[in-house]
């Protein structure tokens, strides 16, 4: 839709002259009105037939308004200047000739007041013409809604089951063990030189349990187990056959520890230590150890390597599932 034009005159002497017909339109409308003032003055007086001559006479004869033509004349030769806000006045209505100066002083008046609101709007126009615009109003940014994220607890890595929990159960059962068989073999010796019988069974009993050497032996055996089950952890039984020497070994020094421990040693000299483990040294009891010692460990190591392969089994699973976990990224709830 196209904006309204405000019509301007580029020359301002042309305003000028405009604003200069309008101010001389409003002295002729004094002065008119001043002669009808006169002139009704004088009609009162007895004057014969004579009458004071009408300067619009003429115009008025041929039914021209002559402020009329002359702002039609301005606006033809100027076009646009008064705005097309002109309104010609009413045609001239005759009188009784009682008042035509009064009517031509009014008709006066009201050209001149005409004229001079034209001139001076056609002036305001001239100097500050304010262009009107319809600004459309500028579109508001709303930033688009931001995803709020989801949090997922990322699946964790599966923690790998060990086996040596298992194998300190399995070395208390292979301990036991190892001390049924060592007190049998005590009693069994024995019985063989006569010190055990029927009798004195029992007291040879708690006299064996109570001794340092049979417990010092089977507390370092149970340890060496331990320790070997805690390297191997979920080993072959293979390892157990052939690391079980170590147990064995370990076994047989028990013995040894023992019997210094019963002398006691601290009390011993060295020559008297080292007399004491010669005579240790290939003592019945002391091979039972290292034989009973390295057996049991074979048959004990042979449950804990079946438990450490099912422990390997099942770790095996678990990092498998991870694995499909981890392929099948996050889920929602």
């Amino acid at each position: 839709m196209s904006e309204p034009q405000v019509p301007q005159s580029s020359d301002k002497d042309e305003v000028n002259e405009v604003v200069d017909s309008a101010n001389a339109a409003l002295a002729d409308a004094e002065a008119a009105r001043a002669t009808g003032a006169d002139a009704a003055a004088v009609s009162d007086e007895p004057v014969g037939d004579a009458t004071a001559p009408d300067p619009n006479a003429e115009a008025k004869a041929s039914g021209v308004d002559a402020d009329l033509a002359a702002f039609e004349e301005a606006e033809r030769a100027f076009p646009g200047t008064f705005g097309g806000t002109f309104t010609p006045p009413p045609p001239a209505v005759e009188t009784p000739a009682s008042a035509p100066a009064a009517a031509d002083a009014a008709d006066d008046v009201a050209v001149a007041a005409t004229a001079a609101t034209v001139a001076y709007a056609a002036t305001a126009n001239t100097a500050d013409v304010t262009e009107t615009r319809i600004v459309a109003p500028e579109p508001v940014f709303v930033p688009p809604a931001q995803p709020q994220p989801i949090f997922v607890q990322a699946p964790e890595a599966p923690r790998e089951r060990g086996n040596r929990g298992t194998i300190a159960g399995i070395g208390l059962l292979a301990a036991l063990s190892f001390a049924v068989l060592l007190l049998g073999t005590a009693l069994g010796l024995g019985a063989l030189t006569g010190e055990v019988s029927f009798e004195n069974i029992g007291t040879a009993v708690l006299a064996t349990i109570s001794g340092v050497e049979f417990w010092t032996t089977v507390v370092v055996f149970y340890l060496v187990f331990c320790i070997l089950g805690a390297i191997i952890n979920r080993g072959r039984w293979g390892h157990w056959v052939i690391w079980g020497l170590v147990v064995g070994l370990g076994a047989y020094g028990g013995y040894l520890l023992g019997a210094l421990l019963a002398a006691p040693f601290w009390t011993l000299t060295a020559s008297q230590g080292s007399a004491l483990l010669a005579e240790h040294l290939f003592a019945p009891l002391a091979l039972a150890s290292f034989v009973f010692g390295r057996e049991l460990t074979i048959w004990f190591g042979a449950w804990a390597a079946r438990s450490g392969a099912r422990k390997t089994v099942l770790n095996a699973e678990a990092q498998r599932e991870y694995e499909r976990t981890l392929e099948a990224g996050p889920q929602l709830p």
